[in-house]
């Protein structure tokens, strides 16, 4: 509600209840008007309380010449305690008017208040927003920059153990070659020792024989050495008694030349 309007009501108001109060229409001044409503400027108020005794005056003509001066005094005493009642009615819902103005001002006030705290919640959030989808960004790049590093080890763990499946099916080939070829080898190689052994076994055979026959030859000879012996031996004493014979005769051949000579 405006000041000006404000002040036109307060001053209808206050002629109203002067008037109710005993006085005349006529009788009212800016002064008095200002002593009831204590706002406005005294322009405001007189401009206004003429504008109220105007209307007064063709309210009273009005009824004057419509009714008898009796009738028509009494209908504007009526009217005048009705209009007070109406600007007492008036006054009071002014009032809570004004109450409940003002405690929507408090509540306006309150939610601008808390209106303000919203809007710094809210730049608060969206800065908290804006960090955490700064985050975001940062964190699914790094998951795109780790993905594509998991990726790319795992196509190098694919490969290695492809490479590695390759490896290891040369190495079970080469393995089982080897080991045919070792096996063969091996089988070559006890054919060749039963050969060799064989052969040992032939020619320990022919040296057990032939040692037989040496051991046979050499009992035999040893016999006929030990009969050689024998007889070797017994040649040795024969001969030592023909030389002793012998050496006897020559020592006694003298003798008897001796002898012979002598006589």
């Amino acid at each position: 509600m405006s000041r000006i309007n404000d002040t036109h009501l307060r001053t209808c108001e206050a002629a109203a209840r002067l008037v109710a109060a005993g006085r005349h229409p006529h009788e009212l001044t800016v002064d008095l008007i200002y002593a009831e409503i204590r706002q406005g400027s005294r322009t405001t108020i007189n401009d206004e309380l003429k504008l109220w005794k105007d209307e007064q005056a063709r309210n009273n003509d009005a009824l004057s010449a419509a009714l008898p001066p009796a009738v028509a005094n009494a209908m504007l005493s009526v009217w005048a305690l009705a209009v007070a009642q109406g600007e007492q009615v008036f006054a009071q819902r002014s009032a809570e008017f004004d109450a409940e103005a003002a405690a929507a001002t408090t509540r306006a006030e309150s939610l601008q208040v808390a209106n303000a705290g919203l809007k710094a919640e809210v730049q608060t959030l969206r800065a908290q927003v804006d960090y955490l989808q700064a985050r975001l960004a940062t964190t699914l790049a790094d998951h795109a920059r780790v993905q594509t590093q998991l990726d790319a080890a795992i196509r190098q763990a694919e490969a290695a153990m492809a490479e590695r499946d390759a490896v290891r099916a040369q190495s079970d080939q080469a393995l089982h070659e080897a080991q045919s070829t070792h096996a063969r080898e091996l089988e070559a190689v006890r054919a060749a020792r039963a050969e060799h052994e064989a052969a040992l076994r032939a020619e320990v055979d022919q040296a057990t024989a032939r040692l037989e026959g040496v051991q046979t030859l050499v009992m035999l000879q040893t016999g006929e050495t030990r009969e050689l012996r024998r007889e070797r031996d017994s040649l040795t004493r024969q001969e030592a008694q023909l030389q002793g014979q012998l050496k006897g005769r020559d020592e006694s051949a003298p003798a008897r030349t001796a002898r012979r000579r002598a006589s």
